[in-house]
Formats: structure tokens, sequence, C-alpha cells
């Protein structure tokens, strides 16, 4: 009677750990918090707790794959439920939370798939309009993704009347002549952790940077497209629905922003 198994009623989040250590940990929990909030729930561990948490999971993962905690590229997903309540839409009151986490190897793409780039598909946004929580009422975003799955592609670019979102699973960043443009921060895009990280990587770049409302054929028509997610870092999409994105080929602004990138793992 978990609420979190009858209507999805939770939220959560998935941590990148590099060499042991994770990645940008405060910001995934302030967007915790700021998931929790709306739904109306309280966090029910203190920051210093879910640290450690983090920690004993990270150790227990490598002592399980035999090796060292600094030799390890994990995932740490972490989930809140409301708890256990008979079923009814009504928000119960005084009922326990639910926390689930679990760590798992985190596969990093190769450089030579990087090299030749991804391709993606196009489709409506038809998911509800709340995506800015992380919430485990994921529905609407497997059926995104199912369709490029479908398609041999690695996502689906989302616009809503006629403007960009996002993907199924990621956030996705248009490049043109030199420029680096995003989704607004507002309820319809998920703000992924490497939002204000691309921000930082643009400006230590020299890149310009701008969240706006973007139009479908500014899209189809971009020299560049880039995903972002703490799965996938900055990949290069060269191909969408079919048709080449600029050159067809990873441009000059995703090779500054993933060096960039792998310079802030190594700081954090």
């Amino acid at each position: 009677m978990d609420r979190g198994f009858i209507f999805g009623d939770g939220v959560y989040e998935v941590v990148p750990v590099y060499n042991g250590k994770p990645f940008r940990f405060d910001e995934h929990l302030a967007r915790l918090d700021r998931s929790l909030a709306e739904l109306r729930m309280s966090n029910p561990m203190a920051k210093g707790d879910w640290r450690a948490l983090v920690e004993r999971l990270v150790g227990a993962y490598s002592r399980h794959a035999g090796t060292a905690v600094a030799d390890t590229n994990q995932l740490v997903y972490i989930q809140i439920t409301r708890g256990v309540a008979m079923r009814d839409h009504v928000i119960p009151v005084d009922v326990e939370p639910t926390v689930f986490a679990l760590a798992n190897r985190m596969a990093l793409y190769s450089p030579e798939e990087r090299a030749r780039g991804f391709a993606c598909v196009t489709a409506d946004d038809f998911r509800w309009k709340k995506a800015h929580v992380k919430s485990t009422s994921l529905v609407g975003s497997v059926l995104a993704r199912q369709m490029s799955a479908d398609q041999g592609a690695i996502e689906t670019v989302m616009f809503r009347d006629g403007m960009l979102s996002e993907a199924a699973a990621s956030n996705v960043w248009v490049v043109k002549d030199g420029k680096v443009s995003g989704s607004p921060r507002d309820n319809l895009v998920l703000e992924g952790i490497r939002y204000g990280l691309i921000e930082q990587l643009c400006r230590e770049a020299g890149v310009p940077f701008e969240l706006r409302r973007i139009p479908r054929d500014e899209v189809l028509a971009a020299d560049e497209l880039l995903l972002s997610s703490a799965t996938k870092e900055i990949l290069p999409v060269v191909t969408l629905d079919g048709q080449p994105v600029g050159n067809g080929r990873p441009g000059p602004i995703y090779e500054k922003l993933y060096a960039g990138y792998q310079q802030a793992k190594q700081r954090s």
C-alpha cells in the first residue's frame, strides 16, 4: 500500500559518483528539497545523513565489485515516497515516508561513440505541466523515450505549443552562431543539475549563454544540438528526425563544453 506504488506519489534523484566522490551533491539535495516541497512533503533526512548514506552505498558497491572506492564511477539512486496508507487520493497526514536508495555502476560513453555523435527524434510534449518536479510518476517520459528507442535513437526531443521543452530524460541545448541557448527555468522543464554547470562552463570558455523560449524551427536549424543529464554528461546530437544537425558531426562548442565538464569532475 505504499503510495509510491499505488500513485507514483514520490520524488527521486540520481547522483553521479566519479572516483568515489559524489558530483554536485549539494545541488542534487537542493533539487530534492524543491521537489519534496512541491509535493507537500518534508525531507525525512538531514543533509549530513544523506551524504553518509551515499558514502555507505558507494563503499558497499565497491566492495561488492572488488574495486577500490577511488577507482569506481557509480550512480546513486535516491527515492522518497509519501509512505504507506490506505488508498485515497487525498494526501494522508502523519505518514512516515519511505526512503529507498541503491548504487550501481555508471557506464560512460566511449570516445568512439562521442566522435560519431547520436541520433534523436522529435515529438509533442504530452506530459503534465509540473515537469519541474522530479517525480517518480514517469510513464509519460517512458512513452516518450520509447518513441526514440523504437527508431534506434538515443532521445526524444519534445516541443510544447511549438516551443522546445526538453527530452524524455535529458535537457536540450541549441547552439547557433557560437551561442548556447536552453529552455527557461520554469514548470515546463526539469531543471537538470547540469543547467548551472553548463552556464558556468560557457562562461569559463567565453561562450555566450542564454535561457529563453526556442521555437521548433530554430532547433531544426541549429549548428549544434546537445543533450545533458547525469548519465549522459554532455552528448552531441548529429541527426534529428533523420536529418543532419549542422554539418552532421560533433561541433566545436560541444568539444569545449565536454572538455570543461571533465575538468569540473576532477575539481569535485
